[in-house]
């Protein structure tokens, strides 16, 4: 019969279909290519901030750094108006010193002591001098500046050698000092005369005085070490009374870690800036203050050598000291009641210089 080999050829065809079927290959899933490996570079470190450089020198009268070899210049001293109608004084606030000691009738004068005038602008007004400002500034060494004074501080500047620049008995006015047109129109006369730091740098080197501190001479005032306080009782605020007329008061800022000064019951403050004046030290040194003999103004004697007792202000704090100066050309030195130096903090001073009777009041 012819069905079966049609059956046996189907049958074949159907084996040889499956056989290809299994033999085909199998479709693979498309390949999903790789992201490349991003590397992350970690951040560089920052530089450390160079440190701020330090000045390599340092200024004898307030312990601070200074860009300048000034410790063998003479400092500039200056006789200072502090009447109420003069103010406001001009400089003050870049005095390195200043003292204040009474004067006749009950007002007071000041002595601003500068060892460089570099950057200092107008100074002033310029008043007369007294025998024991004479005495502060020689125990300095300073270059003088006044505008006239007493018989005394004329004698004591001949006898004691001062280097002295008078701007009413000398040939200075109109170079050295000059007279401000407002303050003589509003003030007067006497409160006008004015000198400046530019000035004084240009004009003193040219008048044949010793620019330069004489052999062997040091400042002998101590100061605090970098990150060191002043101790003692608490002393954040004093009151000196000069006078019914002249009280000077210093409160204590522990922002600023500086003594802001006031008199007249009004900020002191410095004409050129505005500001009020700030000190890092208060000193009260008491001596024995008498009337001249004979005196018809009334003038004073005022003890600056020998020794007395004091106060110093620093940091919200008061100690004890004793303050001595051996003679008039000598400088201040200021010990602590067991005989060491007492140390000043680093900046500028006020130096009160009173009666023995005279009221100070410590808050």
């Amino acid at each position: 019969m012819a069905i079966k080999p049609c059956l046996s050829a189907l049958l074949l065809t159907a084996a040889l279909a499956a056989s290809l079927c299994a033999c085909a290959p199998k479709e693979e899933a498309p390949q999903v290519p790789e992201e490349p490996a991003v590397s992350v570079l970690a951040p560089e470190p920052e530089p450390e901030p160079e440190p701020e450089p330090e000045p390599p020198y340092i200024n004898p009268l307030t312990g601070e750094g200074c860009w300048e070899d000034i410790a063998q210049d003479r400092p500039v001293a200056v006789m200072l108006n502090n009447l109420k109608k003069a103010l406001p004084q001009l400089g003050v606030s870049q005095a390195d010193v200043i003292y204040e000691a009474p004067a006749e009738g009950g007002i007071t004068r000041m002595l601003a002591v500068f060892q460089s005038v570099d950057g200092v602008g107008d100074i002033g007004s310029v008043r007369s001098a007294r025998d024991y400002y004479v005495s502060l500034a020689l125990g300095h060494d300073a270059l003088f500046l006044h505008a006239g004074g007493s018989p005394s501080a004329y004698l004591a500047i001949k006898n004691w050698g001062a280097a002295a620049f008078d701007c009413v008995n000398g040939p200075y006015e109109g170079t050295l000092f000059w007279r401000d047109k407002e303050r003589r129109r509003n003030m007067g006369l006497e409160h006008s005369v004015l000198t400046s730091g530019e000035t004084i740098s240009e004009l003193l080197p040219t008048y044949g005085y010793r620019m330069e501190h004489k052999e062997g001479f040091s400042y002998p005032v101590q100061f605090l070490d970098e990150g060191q306080t002043a101790q003692g009782d608490p002393g954040t605020k004093v009151s000196v009374t000069f006078s019914t007329y002249k009280t000077g008061v210093f409160t204590y800022d522990p922002e600023t870690g500086m003594y802001a000064v006031e008199e007249y019951g009004n900020p002191y403050v410095d004409g050129n800036t505005d500001g009020q004046v700030q000190v890092k030290n208060v000193l009260v040194l008491r001596t024995d203050v008498s009337n001249v003999p004979g005196d018809e103004a009334g003038r004073l004697k005022v003890r600056t050598t020998g020794t007395g007792s004091g106060l110093l202000f620093c940091d919200g704090t008061v100690q004890e000291i004793t303050w001595s100066k051996a003679r008039d050309s000598a400088p201040m030195t200021y010990l602590t009641p067991d005989g060491q130096p007492a140390r000043l903090g680093v900046g500028p001073s006020y130096v009160n210089i009173v009666s023995n009777s005279a009221q100070v009041t410590v808050n």
